[in-house]
């Protein structure tokens, strides 16, 4: 079976895939692959001193801003923050997106992620991706003929919704040599420095994403590193892509 060439992030809000998982897919795009990143919503909670629909637009801009940078694609499904709903016209656009790129790797959030706008989301891209090439679906794009890789990114800490630590990551991706590209995107979303103070009391969120990309390192002993869990459940493929993809930058955890 071969898996396209094509990655599509979809995450709940701007600067998700930039703090996940940006450097991944800086070493994939190197790899020859389509990088394509999603958003369920435009973040309009996330602003602080701006009206909901100025802070979607500013948010939007910094996003598309951010895609760039991969020479990326930028797509927002418009669902609302911070009241994110699985519906059946979310999954349908997302089916419709996976199926518009004929991705080979789809990301998302952990099903047991802090925030519940994560968590709607990867239920709605697990949901979705999994019937990418079954024909009943009622959108226009054509089937796939093999189901997407299903991968899943860290989330803020490495604990679940009540504080307890979640399992092990399936392997850790050595992103050091790409960190100038993940500050890069994430540095143009500036309007998330202000809300997380206000939110978390972070006085600093970007030093704690790298903070975080360092902590993760030194558990495969480098110096910046982002961590990966593969979708093994029943309907998904069990390939290992990425981590072969990019095997010297990979360390297995066992």
């Amino acid at each position: 079976m071969r898996f396209n060439n094509v990655v599509v992030s979809i995450h709940a809000h701007p600067d998700d895939t930039e703090a996940w998982c940006a450097g991944t897919l800086k070493l994939l795009k190197e790899r020859g692959y389509k990088i394509v990143i999603a958003t369920l919503t435009a973040g309009g909670m996330g602003g602080i001193g701006s009206d909901e629909q100025t802070t979607i637009d500013i948010r939007r801009e910094e996003a598309r801003k951010a895609a760039a940078v991969l020479d990326a694609d930028y797509h927002c499904f418009e669902g609302r923050d911070g009241y994110l709903f699985d519906t059946e016209e979310l999954r349908l656009k997302i089916t419709s997106l996976v199926r518009k790129y004929k991705a080979g790797i789809v990301m998302t959030h952990l099903p047991m992620d802090y925030h519940v706008d994560h968590r709607v989301t990867c239920n709605m891209v697990e949901a979705a991706t999994i019937v990418a090439t079954l024909p009943n679906v009622p959108v226009e794009e054509e089937p796939l003929e093999i189901t997407p890789l299903l991968y899943h990114t860290a989330p803020l800490t490495l604990t679940d919704p009540i504080g307890a630590p979640i399992a092990p990551p399936h392997f850790i991706v050595d992103v050091s040599s790409v960190m100038d590209t993940k500050r890069e995107m994430l540095q143009y979303h500036q309007s998330q420095q202000t809300l997380m103070k206000v939110m978390h009391k972070m006085d600093d969120f970007f030093g704690v994403v790298y903070q975080g990309n360092k902590d993760y390192g030194k558990m495969a002993e480098v110096e910046y590193a982002e961590v990966f869990w593969q979708h093994l459940g029943g309907g998904f493929q069990k390939d290992p892509i990425v981590q072969l993809e990019l095997a010297r930058n990979v360390t297995i955890v066992k």
